[in-house]
């Protein structure tokens, strides 16, 4: 009886150092993965209707902060130039550095160094551009469009402008990977660029900052839950062990 009792309080103790070790555990990959979302991206509030409907006047979005070098064509970008205005913006990159834009041809699509792009984000499905432009981007720089193209105010309003409304890739503060509010997921890289030279870009960290922050809920959770149960489960074991059986008496 006495060998059961000393298992039953070691099989306690183990139970509490597991509940303690899955509690920590959680905590770190729980606070880690907030600490680790803080330092790669920057929360923006959209303050137009100009990506819709990718983005709507309103909604807060999560933004990688990266170098503009890192930029590639179909990206959401948030950018600050004074030729635009003294508020950062978010736009679309269609073009990069040697990049001829046209639009529109005879189906109504954008063309990029000659090749149509099929744009299934647009606001208007059978036009990417209510007005015909062509531009020609400069090295080092990027034109940008909104998805709303029949009200967007963006680089074609800038055609007359020095880099035919291009912006330096440096004007870029961050690449906007999800929308937080209302909670409308992951934007994704359109793959109408994907062939191109250079391709699109990779999505940020985010979904594994989400991943580690929901496993250390369930670590925290489990632990402090399983603690307990082992606990009194010890308790109920040693209280079996220490019974007399009636015959002995």
């Amino acid at each position: 009886m006495s060998g059961t009792g000393r298992t039953a309080d070691g099989h306690g103790r183990l139970g509490s150092m597991l509940s303690g070790l899955a509690v920590a555990v959680g905590c770190v990959l729980f606070l880690g993965g907030f600490a680790w979302a803080a330092v790669v991206y920057k929360p923006y509030t959209v303050p137009t209707e100009s990506m819709t409907p990718t983005v709507n006047a309103g909604d807060r979005v999560l933004a990688e902060r990266v170098d503009g070098a890192e930029v590639r064509r179909g990206d959401v970008v948030v950018f600050k130039d004074s030729a635009w205005g003294d508020m950062p913006m978010v736009k679309r990159v269609v073009g990069i550095g040697g990049d001829r834009i046209a639009c529109c041809e005879k189906n109504g699509r954008l063309t990029l160094n000659g090749k149509p792009i099929e744009e299934p984000y647009l606001q208007t499905k059978d036009l990417a551009s209510v007005k015909n432009f062509t531009a020609e981007v400069p090295k080092g720089q990027l034109f940008l469009l909104g998805d709303e193209r029949s009200g967007s105010l963006d680089s074609r309003v800038h055609l007359d402008d020095p880099g035919q409304g291009s912006v330096p890739r440096s004007a870029v503060q961050a690449r906007v990977d999800a929308i937080a509010w209302p909670m409308n997921g992951m934007i994704e890289r359109p793959q109408a660029f994907a062939d191109l030279p250079g391709g699109v870009s990779k999505p940020g960290p985010l979904r594994l900052q989400i991943g580690a922050v929901l496993a250390g809920v369930v670590l925290i959770v489990g632990g402090a839950v399983y603690g307990p149960i082992a606990a009194r489960s010890a308790r109920s074991r040693r209280g079996q062990g220490g019974k007399v059986p009636a015959g002995a008496r």
